[in-house]
């Protein structure tokens, strides 16, 4: 019974008569995918716009490269939420590979800024609003892996579930502006772009297993 109604899943003629009930689950997954969604996109974007707005005063170039990735973090729900509107698997295995590219870009953006803040030292200011920027981007992140791995699971969305654990490790990545801000406090102010350049090994890392896990659930189908 239970390959039956598989197999009839796939009917390509809506006007079936048995078509309601068998869309109806993939509509309240749609449904959920898209809350879920755009609930993370909602807490990354602001996570993103109060670290902004604390870059602009301090002028940390890791602080940059972790705000940089947040913001392409939350640019790559988008896919991700067009995928669950049309209800189409392979607009979320799409989804995924977008997920990697803009991880990949957002690394290329921070080893740049590293690179020449390393070349041209910049005196920081705000050490303390620097420390609570990396601590909001860590609770951002984890914020927003909850909902998006929660959601992935629960729907068997192998790309959203990738995001999620994309977004925890970003998490971490969001303590090294922590360490950053320390470092510089405590007269070390070369720990900035170090760190600034650790953050950017570590994205470029994330990019690595981001592919890999993205290429092989597309094997996998």
């Amino acid at each position: 019974m239970s390959h039956a109604a598989h197999a009839h899943s796939h009917d390509p003629k809506p006007g079936h008569g048995h078509a309601h009930g068998l869309v109806y689950p993939s509509i309240v997954r749609s449904r959920a995918g898209v809350r879920a969604v755009a609930l993370s996109l909602a807490v990354l974007g602001a996570t993103a716009v109060a670290q902004a707005a604390i870059y602009v005063v301090s002028g940390s170039v890791a602080l940059l490269a972790d705000l940089i990735h947040n913001a392409g973090d939350a640019l790559t729900a988008v896919p991700l939420w067009v995928a669950f509107v049309l209800r189409s698997p392979r607009g979320e295995r799409l989804a995924g590979y977008f997920v990697v590219l803009a991880i990949f870009v957002s690394a290329c953006v921070a080893l740049y800024q590293t690179v020449m803040r390393l070349i041209e030292p910049q005196e920081l200011s705000y050490l303390g609003a620097l420390a609570i920027a990396g601590l909001v981007g860590f609770a951002g992140n984890e914020i927003a892996a909850q909902i998006r791995t929660r959601a992935g699971r629960r729907l068997e969305s192998p790309a959203l579930v990738a995001d999620g654990n994309h977004a925890r490790v970003d998490g971490f990545v969001s303590l090294g502006v922590v360490a950053s801000a320390v470092g510089v406090s405590l007269g070390a102010p070369i720990i900035d772009p170090i760190v600034g350049l650790a953050i950017t090994l570590v994205i470029l890392r994330i990019t690595w297993d981001s592919w890999r896990t993205v290429s092989a659930r597309e094997h996998a189908h």
